[in-house]
């Protein structure tokens, strides 16, 4: 008997041995948390801060921002504790719903953005992309005009720009050739004809043009020359789409790109929240109470 109460007070003293160590070693770590600030209970460390010091900081910027940091979040403590003392029940109440709910949403949408990162089908054909433009072609109506063109310009002491204006107009392939190979000698070029273009972006590349005059200068098969005080614009419109109209396909294919990812992304998501919460019926997880019970 008394050896078994030796053994217990040995095994006693070993565990508050322990204790006493851990303790230590806790108290000792709270210890080196460098304190800088505090409002009441509350503390701001070295280490709260020290993440938010740029390495390119001076020691000057270094002061300067640690005291204005320390200076707001005293402010916003005090305010705390104050609201908290002045502000009804019911609205702390509805705050703490609100915190929490706000949360929660942060944790699990990151967790389902993980997730669709993860397993996201980004495989998209050119089929199923003008497939998906047939079928919802009458959303697909423009707001603004839209035009093909080409044009130059260059400089007012230009030489050659009747020869420029007949090539730009004839258009064959020795015509494109020949604008090529002197291409470096113009301020500002456009020669591919075959995409559609905003009468807004135009505008911005030709000064001159402006959204008083551009009804006359964009027109289908319309030649145009306008210039300001420094340069010379040389342009012909091959086609025009207006508002309303139905935009072209290869405009809007990268529109319709995003719309497909964004549709897979919403219906994984649906599923994958159908998908926990059959799971965690199975498993027990969770399960609602019958109200009339």
């Amino acid at each position: 008997m008394l050896k078994h109460q030796k053994n217990t007070l040995f095994i006693l003293c070993a565990l508050a041995s322990v204790l006493f160590v851990s303790c230590e070693g806790m108290f000792n770590k709270a210890e080196e948390k460098e304190p800088l600030a505090r409002v009441d209970d509350t503390f701001l460390y070295k280490e709260d801060i020290a993440p938010l010091i740029g390495d390119d900081m001076t020691a000057e910027d270094s002061t300067v921002f640690v005291t204005n940091y320390i200076n707001n979040w005293a402010s916003k403590q005090l305010l705390l504790s104050k609201s908290k003392i002045n502000l009804p029940e019911e609205k702390l109440a509805e705050f703490d719903r609100l915190v929490s709910d706000y949360r929660a949403d942060l944790y699990t949408r990151a967790y389902i953005e993980a997730l669709v990162n993860q397993s996201r089908d980004t495989a998209i054909t050119k089929n199923q992309l003008e497939e998906f433009y047939e079928r919802e072609k009458e959303n697909f109506k423009l707001n603004e005009k839209l035009v093909q063109l080409r044009f130059v310009g260059m400089s007012k002491q230009f030489l050659d720009s009747d020869g420029v204006e007949a090539k730009i107009k004839n258009w064959d392939d020795s015509d494109k050739r020949y604008l090529d190979s002197i291409a470096v000698q113009f301020k500002k070029i456009h020669f591919n004809d075959s995409i559609w273009v905003s009468a807004s972006r135009v505008i911005e590349e030709i000064p001159p043009l402006t959204q008083a005059n551009e009804e006359t200068h964009l027109k289908k098969t319309q030649f145009f020359e306008l210039q300001d005080s420094l340069e010379v614009y040389l342009g012909w419109v091959t086609n025009v789409l207006e508002v309303n109209e139905t935009a072209p396909f290869d405009y809007v294919e990268p529109d319709i790109r995003q719309l497909i990812l964004n549709r897979r992304r919403l219906n994984y998501v649906k599923r994958l929240e159908t998908e926990i919460i059959d799971e965690a019926i199975k498993k027990k997880e969770f399960e609602v109470y019958d109200k009339e019970n």
